[in-house]
């Protein structure tokens, strides 16, 4: 209550318990449609796919299991229309953290 008398309006924080809208469906797997498919359909659109290459015996002789680093929990001011944009897709965390290092890279090569 203020001095005279009236109320305030309590305002609303985003905090950990803020509601979030849903992530945004991009370009992501289908996995009904996935389920749907015959083995001979998901090996011909794999065929088809000029990304997907297959791995021989000699690529798993010269594999190595790479544990991945610990990560820092930061906290960090970013306007909110680029954290919108960063959040339409799941792994928003993910993707800042390969830009960032990305960056970085090509900073130290300079």
């Amino acid at each position: 209550m203020k001095a005279n008398g009236s109320k305030t309006k309590a305002a609303k924080v985003n905090g950990p318990k803020a509601k979030r809208s849903p992530p945004m469906r991009g370009a992501g797997t289908d996995w009904s449609k996935l389920r749907r498919m015959s083995a001979a359909r998901i090996r011909k659109g794999i065929a088809a796919d000029p990304d997907a290459h297959a791995t021989g015996a000699a690529f798993w002789k010269s594999a190595e299991v790479v544990m991945p680093t610990r990560k820092e929990i930061v906290t960090m001011r970013l306007d909110a229309d680029l954290l919108r944009w960063f959040r339409q897709q799941r792994g928003y965390q993910t993707r800042i953290n390969a830009i960032l290092r990305a960056y970085m890279q090509a900073q130290s090569s300079v």
